[in-house]
């Protein structure tokens, strides 16, 4: 690909960024990221596909937390998918490979273009441009249907973002074709030497095995014992049962998880004896892990059912049940002491949680389980539940007039263009167009 390939694929895939993206989740996202695929064609299909799925939340969901996370997973998903990658090195490498790039690239397309003369096509484009910039305002100026229909096309260009948009997607449209040009070893050929003897890691591996396991047996009766071990345990409630147990397992989780990385790296495997001594402590801590998350889980559940369900507590159960599908991962590895794909599963499954959160509607969900949990005990936080994304509204709907009109007292749900159009941002307007709203009680006391 020649550096003036480059230009125009990086200046298309520019214009089309600020044409289709819109300001906020929309269904913009998703076409420009096919776009750009489209432009630089040779990319890994799986990394390509997570990327536009990862996209395409904005879509659906209007939850902006969730589109933020998923529009960051879905940026790296993008790089993978150009640079690639297959270890731990690579796959974090990979993911910020393309910005890294389009700052690279830069003096190469000057000394190409330098050296082969401007694009053939550069020129008509140029004045193309020039023309419409002139031209289209006075028109749109002449008459206000005719603005009307220009605004429903091409975004506001008054704030600077179209241009914004065309040089950050640009850049990295020639940062992702200069990779192509230009690969990177991300990988690396070193590897690491495995200089620890078997005498030197069984004893710090097996005192976590014997501690864990210590621990799951002394708390057997009360890791799942639910509602009624708070129940029972004097000056016990459920925020105490979470708090003090929910985020020491979390970081109990996430440390194993290293000690497990460095040990299945680092260890010798000279014999057969050494290789069933990995398998089987290493076995054993990860199953003691799972029920630790096991653990961790159930207590963040009890937490929500006791006090009502929130977006941290959400995301954070749903981290924790990826690691627990991480560990899944590391023993399926570990039965045949084999892993070289386990750092792109691992990253995979990240992405796929992220798209699984993202179907599970977060806000929605929230509404949902606080006002079953309102049945029940007729406790509700309405200004929480008010502060919920567009997703919540038909599940607000659903409240007593007095809750709901509280609720939704404030909510507006503007109309979208076809960029921005977004399925949860419909519902809402489609809901609130059919509730009749009198104003909350306690606005008018």
């Amino acid at each position: 690909m020649s550096p003036n390939r480059v230009l125009l694929t990086g200046a298309a895939a520019g214009i089309g960024a600020a044409v289709l993206l819109p300001d906020g989740p929309g269904l913009g996202w998703a076409l420009t990221a096919a776009v750009v695929f489209a432009l630089v064609r040779k990319v890994r299909p799986v990394w390509a596909v997570l990327s536009v799925a990862l996209f395409a939340v904005g879509a659906f969901v209007a939850a902006e937390w969730l589109f933020m996370l998923c529009a960051m997973a879905g940026c790296a998903a993008g790089s993978l998918a150009v640079a690639g990658g297959r270890t731990a090195r690579g796959l974090v490498f990979g993911a910020g490979a393309v910005p890294v790039a389009a700052v690279r690239a830069l003096p190469w397309l000057a000394r190409g273009v330098k050296e082969r003369g401007t694009p053939p096509m550069a020129r008509p484009i140029v004045v193309t441009v020039g023309l419409l910039l002139v031209f289209v305002p006075l028109l749109a100026g002449a008459d206000a249907t005719f603005a009307d229909l220009l605004g429903s096309v091409i975004p506001d260009e008054s704030s600077g973002r179209p241009l914004v948009l065309f040089l950050a997607v640009g850049l990295g449209t020639v940062g992702a074709c200069y990779l192509l040009v230009s690969p990177l070893d991300l990988d690396g050929t070193a590897a690491l030497p495995r200089t620890v003897a078997r005498r030197d890691w069984v004893l710090p591996v097996g005192a976590l095995v014997v501690l864990f396991a210590a621990f799951v047996a002394v708390q057997i009766t009360t890791l799942f014992a639910g509602d009624e071990h708070v129940i029972t345990t004097a000056d016990l409630t459920y925020a105490d049962h979470a708090r003090s147990g929910f985020w020491q397992l979390l970081t109990v989780t996430v440390l194993t998880l290293g000690v497990i990385a460095v040990v299945a790296r680092l260890a010798q495997l000279d014999s057969p004896t050494d290789r069933q001594w990995l398998r089987v402590l290493l076995g054993a801590l990860s199953v003691l892990t799972l029920v630790i998350v096991a653990s961790a889980l159930t207590r963040m559940w009890l937490y929500q059912q006791a006090y009502g369900f929130t977006v941290l507590r959400v995301l954070v159960s749903a981290c924790e049940l990826w690691l627990g599908l991480v560990y899944v991962l590391v023993l399926a590895a570990g039965v045949r002491l084999e892993g070289g794909w386990l750092a792109r599963a691992v990253v995979g499954t990240g992405f796929a949680a992220l798209l699984g959160l993202a179907a599970l509607n977060p806000d929605r969900f929230i509404a949902e389980r606080n006002i079953e949990r309102w049945h029940v005990t007729q406790k509700i936080d309405v200004w929480y539940l008010s502060r919920l994304s567009d997703d919540a509204v038909p599940a607000l709907a659903t409240l007593p007039p007095d809750l709901r009109d509280c609720a939704l007292e404030f909510r507006r749900v503007p109309a979208d263009d076809w960029r921005a159009w977004n399925l949860g941002r419909q519902n809402a307007r489609s809901t609130l167009a059919e509730v009749e709203r009198r104003g909350c009680p306690r606005s008018e006391r």
